[in-house]
């Protein structure tokens, strides 16, 4: 097993990175806690500048980010000098903008768009662009998943995937499967566990739920998988210590995968 690059995901605790204080105190305890990368998203309108400072700063690298998707159509020359700046490779989108949602043309659309957008972005730029999926894109259109849709129809050199781990659970997919069927495409997972409290589904720190993670680590590092990013969207507990829970089971786990 290669070694693992383990990052935390700002999202998860984005109610502490609206600020330059906030956003400084969070890269900070992140370090304490053990991580030494981070995916930029959630955080408040912050320079980018500043941003860089503050996580080398923290000992911290950026290792991949979700942009909005007006501005990866509209100032793709601004994301990309912002991604230069921070030395960061991985253009994220976090989800399919709704008025994509809900058919198969939607899809297709979408796929077409994107495509030539993630096309610009490694051929201009030298970047690789990645779609972070929910649990929707598993609604069939046909004989096909929406997420299937995306899969198909675009340019495997230029569109990437960041499979979000507990979405493709929730939507019935078999993450394991889907891990293997990006096989090349995915440099970014998202892990975050799911578990079952009071008869409800709800998130959990990763080790903390029902997941198979020795599984789904073993996949992630037969298919090449470079950053394995902590996110959990909603926490229970302090989000700091959910991050720190997470972190400390996955390099436990990591070493026994590896073993």
């Amino acid at each position: 097993m290669k070694p693992v690059n383990l990052a935390v995901q700002l999202y998860t605790l984005r109610n502490f990175t609206q600020t330059e204080k906030g956003l400084k105190d969070t890269f900070n305890k992140v370090a304490a806690i053990g991580y030494r990368s981070a995916q930029v998203s959630g955080i408040g309108p912050i320079p980018h500048e500043t941003v860089k400072k503050l996580a080398d700063e923290a000992g911290l690298s950026i290792c991949a980010t979700h942009v909005p998707w007006d501005r990866l159509v509209d100032d793709l020359e601004g994301v990309a000098e912002q991604h230069r700046l921070w030395n960061c490779r991985y253009v994220g989108l976090g989800s399919l903008p709704e008025s994509y949602r809900g058919s198969a043309d939607g899809y297709r659309t979408f796929a077409k768009q994107a495509n030539e957008i993630a096309l610009k972005l490694k051929n201009d730029y030298d970047l690789q662009f990645v779609y972070h999926n929910h649990h929707f894109e598993f609604e069939k259109y046909g004989d096909k998943t929406g997420l299937e849709i995306l899969f198909d129809e675009t340019d495997p050199s230029a569109f990437g995937f960041e499979l979000d781990l507990y979405w493709v659970q929730a939507g019935g997919g078999d993450p394991v499967e889907w891990i293997h069927k990006v096989a090349g495409r995915m440099q970014v997972v998202h892990f975050k566990d799911m578990a079952i409290v009071s008869g409800k589904q709800v998130f959990a720190e990763v080790g903390e739920g029902n997941m198979n993670y020795e599984a789904l680590i073993r996949a992630c590092d037969e298919t090449g998988v470079e950053w394995m990013v902590v996110e959990q969207d909603e926490c229970r507990r302090d989000p700091f210590e959910s991050v720190d829970i997470s972190l400390k089971y996955l390099l436990g786990k990591c070493e026994e995968v590896k073993a």
